[in-house]
């Protein structure tokens, strides 16, 4: 699994006047290695289908993950990497099941217990945090910071991925905490120039 996972965040794209494919092109140019598809309740699993659809011809193109955040349908429907399963969704093993054997699964952990199960149940990455506080979900737990995240990684033999109020300030401290890489939202879809974001933050996050 790749070390700068964009998930994309349809309204912050927009309120840069771009679409998602726009921002997802011109983060996979600056460095981007895995892009996750995200969207709202709101989105129809018709038009999750199609915008997976295009994500997943950029990705291709560029050699890059593309995985599918909770529609696992979706992810199975225009053949994907593989999903992502958040304590809502799917439980782990069930998420497993139904993407088979051979796809990526990356599932929510935010403690070294529920870390473990998750990756005895299946999960070949984890998704820890949130690291800070999000400025795209305002419902989320307390952060649990580079502590936090250390705990997760020194638990688990796979990739642990930081998420939450990741920025270029704060990148560098969570892959020094044992995070292998950080997911973000905000940071590269809400950017004036998000391959340059994108740019930035790779540097940060590469060995």
């Amino acid at each position: 699994i790749g070390r700068l996972h964009l998930v994309t965040d349809v309204s912050a794209s927009q309120k840069r006047g771009r679409d998602v494919p726009a921002t997802v092109a011109a983060a996979l140019a600056g460095g981007v290695d895995t892009v996750q598809v995200r969207v709202g309740s709101e989105i129809s699993d018709r038009a999750a289908y199609e915008l997976a659809g295009v994500v997943l011809g950029l990705c291709r193109a560029a050699g890059v993950t593309c995985l599918v955040n909770d529609r696992l349908h979706v992810a199975l429907a225009v053949g994907a990497d593989g999903g992502h399963v958040g304590d809502t969704d799917l439980p782990v093993a069930a998420a497993r099941a139904v993407l088979g054997p051979h796809a990526v699964l990356g599932a929510t952990a935010r403690d070294p217990e529920s870390a473990r199960r998750a990756v005895e149940a299946g999960a070949d990455y984890l998704g820890t945090g949130p690291a800070y506080v999000s400025t795209t979900k305002t419902t989320l737990p307390a952060p649990i910071g580079p502590a936090g995240v250390a705990a997760v990684a020194a638990a688990v033999p796979v990739p642990v991925i930081a998420i939450g109020g990741v920025t270029e300030e704060t990148a560098a401290a969570l892959r020094a905490a044992g995070a292998h890489g950080v997911a973000v939202v905000a940071a590269i879809c809400s950017a004036p120039d998000p391959r340059d974001a994108a740019a930035r933050l790779k540097k940060l996050v590469t060995p």
